[in-house]
């Protein structure tokens, strides 16, 4: 059983919507949906590392709330609500060195009003470099909103 609204997620609707955002100024991808979860990948270069040439941690934190808050979208009837980032926050586990990451968010809790997910993201060797934790708020369309839908 997935835990998607309409059963299946478009990652390529997710990375046009991205366009113009930090997403994409950071190359954050989103790769795939499994039935519970979401997967991307980010590259450590020039664009996510800090001035000692290792992976900024702010480039991972945006990375996993990325990834958790369109996990979040997409189990909601976007017409009607949608999600929004209360508080994240992450464990720099070790370095993240020049190479492909892969972050996966997962669900903790989809409450009625707040869900919480835990993003795992791993170097191309399979270790982790960073445990995240994002807990977000639900919320609904003001009247008259046309909401976030495809």
């Amino acid at each position: 059983m997935t835990i998607w609204y309409d059963d299946a997620i478009d990652v390529d609707v997710i990375n046009e919507r991205s366009r113009g955002s930090a997403v994409e100024h950071l190359g954050i991808v989103i790769t795939a949906a499994t039935d519970d979860s979401l997967q991307g990948t980010m590259r450590v270069d020039e664009r996510t590392v800090q001035p000692a040439g290792v992976l900024h941690g702010g480039a991972s934190v945006l990375f996993a709330e990325t990834l958790a808050s369109w996990a979040a979208m997409y189990t909601l009837d976007q017409s009607k609500q949608y999600a929004v980032g209360m508080e994240i926050n992450a464990n720099h586990v070790r370095p993240g060195l020049p190479g492909l990451l892969r972050g996966e968010a997962t669900p903790v809790n989809l409450g009625r009003t707040t869900q919480i997910w835990d993003i795992r993201i791993t170097n191309e060797a399979g270790k982790l470099v960073c445990v995240s934790r994002c807990t977000m708020a639900v919320l609904d369309l003001p009247a008259g909103a046309r909401g976030f839908v495809s």
